[in-house]
């Protein structure tokens, strides 16, 4: 839990928002292959060995042009803000650590699918160097989203400033993702419903509703989806042989047209028989 407290007289504000990515299923695009050394390495909440190989990293393979970790928080969440703990190997950090330049140049994405053309960027380095880089950087990042992603590349065609790293290397030690826990809530302590009882998701701040529940449109969720259309964002059309579908899940909770049975009126009636003789 990330909290800090600040007291001026007898007012208190107090912020709070809990490590969702604590012990969540996490990947790398080119592990390097160790017993010492794992993805979920990076969301353990262990942290007080900062060597590669001290059981407490997520290290990406060597002579790489590009390198991809990401943790997956299992659903779409309210995120406020990231902190990452780079790998020191406990050593005086600054210039004349070996591992500074490796971490030049990082990009920090949220996405709901692991597609790169999904990513929706968070951070993007392109002013550190080699004696201002800190060994634990923390953004601010109000986003939605079911996956954080860390991305480092040195690719063939362009050119890096010289204190880059010759390839792309991902030595992350600890990815702290700090936001709400449960959709639908927002606030220093999550605690807040969001105002709009359609909306999906809302600011983690100011609780702005920025995405509806399934069957819900516009700018406060206030409107259903129009006639003949359901499902997330209103995308799914209803099928045409009912007399108009639910518009949260498409059935065809107003019955169906003559001749057709069914949720969803994908059967056809079954004319009987003659039975006369």
């Amino acid at each position: 839990m990330f909290a800090l407290c600040i007291v001026f007289g007898f007012f208190v504000a107090s912020f709070a928002y809990e490590n969702i990515a604590l012990h969540k299923p996490a990947q790398e695009a080119f592990p390097y292959i160790h017993g010492n050394v794992s993805p979920g390495n990076a969301v353990d909440r262990r942290k007080t060995d900062l060597r590669g190989l001290g059981g407490q990293c997520s290290l990406s393979d060597k002579n790489k042009t590009n390198a991809t970790w990401w943790v997956n928080l299992t659903s779409i969440l309210s995120i406020h803000h990231i902190t990452i703990y780079y790998r020191t190997d406990n050593a005086p950090w600054g210039p004349s650590n070996g591992y500074t330049h490796r971490f030049l140049g990082f990009s920090v994405y949220v996405s709901n699918t692991t597609n790169r053309l999904d990513w929706d960027l968070c951070f993007k380095d392109s002013s550190f160097t080699i004696s201002n880089i800190p060994k634990v950087f923390t953004t601010n990042c109000i986003k939605h989203g079911l996956y954080v992603i860390y991305h480092n590349e040195r690719l063939a065609n362009k050119t890096y400033p010289a204190d880059y790293s010759l390839y792309a290397y991902n030595d992350l030690c600890e990815v702290e993702v700090y936001g709400c826990p449960t959709p639908g809530f927002y606030g220093a302590s999550c605690s807040i419903p969001c105002p709009d009882p359609n909306c999906r998701y809302c600011h983690i701040e100011t609780g702005t509703c920025q995405g509806c529940k399934p069957g819900y449109q516009s700018h406060q969720c206030e409107s259903a989806c129009a006639k003949g259309f359901y499902g997330q964002d209103c995308q799914l059309t209803c099928n045409d042989k009912c007399d108009g579908c639910n518009n949260v899940n498409g059935y065809c909770d107003r019955g169906c047209k003559p001749g057709w049975t069914g949720d969803n009126c994908q059967q056809r009636n079954r004319v009987p028989m003659d039975s006369t003789v």
